[in-house]
């Protein structure tokens, strides 16, 4: 038994998979798959796809599904295909990236979902991060001669004296 999309009927194998399907096109843009999201399971973004998953089953109709994964199904029933081939057609169509750089595969890609994805890679870029990276400008901080205040308002400055502010 698989599922179907709440909101566009996409056949997905199992709940983990619906709970992709769901994330990912609202990170892209479409309205309708975000508002569903926001209004049955609020932290969503937050969530882990199989703790989505958990929550979006519980809305989702159940439908019989092919064997997905089976080695044996090795033809198509005429159902609309996934994500993967969904990519894979934008792949073959000339888009706007086309005139812009060279850069193929966005066929199709509205504006908006163009600055979700770059914004994506941004916060993917700074998630990378090391953390030593925030450390080292404390680090360069210090070495400036700046002064830190303590919890307890005593001033520390870079060469290790302190002074306890009076609050005057």
């Amino acid at each position: 038994m698989g599922y179907a999309c709440p909101v566009c009927d996409a056949e997905q194998a199992d709940a983990e998979h619906l709970a992709n399907h769901l994330a990912i096109t609202a990170s892209l843009g479409r309205e309708d798959h975000r508002a569903w999201l926001e209004e049955h399971a609020p932290d969503w973004s937050d969530c882990s796809p199989e703790e989505l998953g958990e929550i979006v089953g519980q809305y989702a109709p159940e439908i019989d599904t092919p064997e997905f994964e089976s080695p044996s199904h090795g033809h198509d029933h005429g159902r609309p295909g996934g994500l993967e081939e969904g990519l894979a057609r934008q792949s073959r169509q000339p888009g706007r990236g086309d005139q812009l750089g060279g850069r193929s595969g966005r066929g199709g890609m509205s504006t908006e979902a163009e600055s979700a994805l770059e914004e994506a890679r941004e916060l993917t870029r700074r998630m990378q991060e090391p953390a030593d990276a925030d450390e080292e400008g404390a680090a360069s901080d210090d070495e400036t001669g700046a002064v830190e205040t303590t919890d307890d308002g005593t001033a520390v400055d870079d060469d290790g004296s302190s002074e306890r502010e009076t609050g005057n």
